[in-house]
């Protein structure tokens, strides 16, 4: 049993008990949240897809903690001109534990 859901933009597979690394969230570490942008159902075997989203599915989940991503470098550089720029970022992560699944 699985569901597809979107969370800030960005769609991911949640079933209960599945730890996701999202995009950092407004809650306080301990919070519950609620995300009812449900897109996908699957049940035994049994697929329910939304159009967009299916009604009355949701997923409960607890913010476990606010974390930073590794770095990601940027390195650019045009030959023979003597141009080298070295750019680093690091996201801005959000650890939640999927607690409930209803559908």
């Amino acid at each position: 049993m699985f569901v597809i859901v979107e969370i800030a933009g960005q769609q991911f597979k949640a079933e209960k008990g599945r730890k996701l690394y999202v995009h950092r969230l407004r809650e306080d570490e301990g919070a519950s949240v609620s995300f009812d942008r449900v897109l996908l159902t699957e049940n035994g075997g049994q697929v329910k897809v939304g159009s967009p989203v299916v009604k009355g599915a949701s997923v409960n989940a607890k913010v476990l903690r606010h974390l930073k991503d590794d770095k990601v470098l940027v390195f650019k550089k045009k030959r023979r001109k003597g141009y080298q720029k070295l750019n680093g970022h690091r996201q801005f992560l959000t650890q939640i534990e999927v607690t409930d699944v209803t559908f």
